[in-house]
């Protein structure tokens, strides 16, 4: 069986895929209830009205013990026992960090694959599923380049420039992350199923906080991209009009405090214009990897730091390679031990690991000897 939830119960574990399937149920009411009852089971076996006390809808109450949320349980359980496929619950410890920082984080992850890729430095590429053939290029490009440089490609395998981004990374031997809008169990689009398979084939990952059979529903798409943008310390739009939800994906990553990035495009291009717009409001415009890699290097030492020493006098010891060289760390616990915020955490190590002073090892960061 595939690994479970750390210090989770069997039984926990299926109340908990229960109120995951029940009707009506995000996130903030997911928690709400395991904050007030202080486990899934005790939550299961409250009386409706202690429900209601809460605020919460009838129907949850009522389809808690039904037949069809009791096989959709099981159906998950059954599923977990494949090598390969597991859940993330948000109090696991190798619940992505930058995901759990987000006020709506999904109480739990459904991956297909490698699910460690979590917890390394992500970017998010997204753009219009119907994108011109020089953007599918440029997005490819652009995904190939950062994968080569160590980045984790995270998108939402959606046709156009979701897909030449995962292809981006697959094409350079890098690894990418694909968030759906479904369960895994149904995969969307259909014509991605081969690029599905590919990911997971070649060390990458598919996630979803969607019960398994969950099929696509145009509501579920938008919940979607706050996982992405959650995930990764910036977002990418390559091309995308101004009714496009990458420009969801992206107001999501600025309030989430992503960096959020555009490549400018014709005037005359549609699909330009959205953009151009982000570019109006505050977004980095990018023309090469160098700039996106430009703008995480300024989140790599925080203000207050010494000055760069000079010429001739050795640099000082790195602090996160320090505590490196010390211990393996998870990137939580290096903000932890460091003080830092973890997305600059997350950038420097970045910066080390593209230069060889760094490695993830089975989700724990350690330091390179010279």
């Amino acid at each position: 069986m595939s690994q479970s939830p750390r210090a989770l119960s069997p039984a926990e574990l299926e109340a908990r895929l229960r109120l995951h399937c029940l009707p009506e149920l995000g996130p903030k009411r997911f928690h709400k209830l395991l904050s007030a009852f202080d486990s899934a089971s005790a939550a299961l076996s409250a009386p409706a009205s202690a429900w209601s006390s809460l605020g919460l809808p009838l129907a949850c109450a009522e389809a808690r013990r039904s037949s069809e949320v009791r096989e959709r349980a099981r159906r998950s359980l059954e599923w977990l026992q494949a090598p390969g496929q597991q859940v993330l619950m948000w109090d696991d410890p190798h619940y992505p960090a930058l995901l759990a920082e987000i006020h709506d984080a999904p109480p739990l992850l459904f991956v297909t694959g490698d699910p460690t890729l979590l917890e390394r430095p992500q970017l998010a590429m997204v753009g219009s599923r119907r994108a011109s053939r020089p953007g599918l290029d440029t997005a490819h490009s652009f995904a190939r380049s950062l994968a080569r440089g160590g980045f984790v490609i995270t998108s939402g395998l959606a046709l156009g420039i979701d897909g030449a981004a995962h292809q981006g990374a697959l094409d350079a031997e890098g690894h990418t992350v694909a968030v759906l809008g479904t369960g895994l169990q149904c995969l969307y689009p259909a014509r991605h199923k081969r690029l599905a398979q590919d990911i997971i084939e070649r060390g990458g990952a598919l996630i979803s906080e969607l019960p398994l059979d969950s099929p696509p529903q145009a509501s579920n798409f938008p919940r979607r991209n706050r996982i992405i943008s959650g995930l990764s310390l910036g977002v990418l739009v390559v091309e995308a009009s101004p009714l496009s939800g990458s420009l969801i994906t992206a107001r999501l990553a600025a309030e989430q405090g992503r960096e959020v990035y555009a490549i400018p495009g014709s005037i005359h291009h549609p699909g330009a214009k959205g953009c151009h717009q982000l570019i109006r409001d505050g977004a980095t415009l990018v023309e090469s990897i160098e700039h996106i890699l430009e703008a995480l290097r300024g989140w790599q030492t925080p203000s207050g730091d010494a000055p760069a020493s000079a010429e001739g006098t050795p640099p000082p010891a790195h602090p996160l390679l320090m505590l490196l060289h010390a211990a393996p760390h998870s990137s939580e616990a290096l903000a932890h031990s460091s003080g830092w915020p973890l997305p600059e955490v997350l950038a420097a190590l970045t910066e080390l690991e593209l230069d060889g002073r760094v490695a993830c090892e089975a989700g724990l960061w350690v330091g390179c000897k010279p």
